[in-house]
């Protein structure tokens, strides 16, 4: 089988216009992301944006806080292609790295990133890798910093689990994927090491994060997030399914 950058080399061409309908609740999805972040809209943030695909997330943070400044990473040279095109007009505040996170130290130091995120990538790693890059990702935050993903998780029993991947399925033929897209779809989750959401949650907090939190759920879907330090959060509104 293809490696994960391989794979998503493959799909980076039609990546964008799959995604609505591969992502039930895509907006409620990606919208408690952004929503979850506790800073006010003209703070000049530094970002880092963790398996950043087409940058789908990133162009979301940025539209919400027009002072930040966004360095996208993927270990997809493709992926990544189509971000830069994506921000080609805003020359400056992106920045984009071909790497493998789970592997290589992340960016950032020596004074850290006020902003972590990271959509629909951290499933792939094992779990071993999983709580090693939430480590990773505590360090390469500044004090008061925040780290949000929004990603696929394993239901919490294997009914729960068979029930999840039933719906997806449902609810993506209803949207109107084609069959093509579907099986493309399958063949990249072959890679996924969906781990459940408590226990996600529960490795942020052994990573050093408090005010650990989950944001939305809606079947497989999931937004959960930390902060570093004592920094007060404001709040945020939940925006919970399912």
């Amino acid at each position: 089988m293809l490696g994960v950058g391989a794979l998503f080399d493959a799909a980076a061409p039609d990546y964008d216009g799959a995604r609505r309908m591969l992502v039930p609740g895509f907006d409620g999805f990606y919208g408690a992301a952004v929503a979850s972040i506790p800073f006010e809209a003209e703070e000049p943030l530094r970002v880092l944006d963790l398996g950043a695909g087409t940058g789908l997330l990133s162009g979301m943070v940025a539209a919400r806080f027009p002072n930040a400044s966004l360095t996208l990473v993927d270990i997809s040279v493709e992926m990544l292609r189509v971000a830069r095109r994506r921000f080609s007009g805003e020359t400056g505040r992106f920045e984009f790295r071909v790497m493998d996170h789970a592997r290589k130290p992340l960016p950032g130091r020596p004074r850290g990133y006020d902003l972590v995120v990271s959509a629909l990538s951290i499933h792939h790693l094992t779990h071993g890798d999983k709580r090693e890059l939430f480590e990773k990702v505590h360090r390469a935050l500044a004090d008061g910093g925040w780290f949000v993903n929004a990603d696929q998780v394993q239901g919490p029993t294997p009914e729960a689990e068979a029930e999840y991947q039933a719906d997806w399925l449902r609810r993506v033929r209803e949207a109107g994927v084609s069959d093509g897209e579907l099986s493309a779809a399958l063949t990249r989750m072959k890679a996924d090491k969906n781990a459940m959401l408590e226990a996600q949650m529960a490795w942020l907090r052994d990573a050093g994060f408090g005010s650990v939190e989950r944001f939305y759920e809606d079947g497989r879907f999931a937004v959960y997030g930390g902060l570093k330090g004592s920094r007060r959060r404001k709040e945020v509104t939940h925006d919970q399914h399912g």
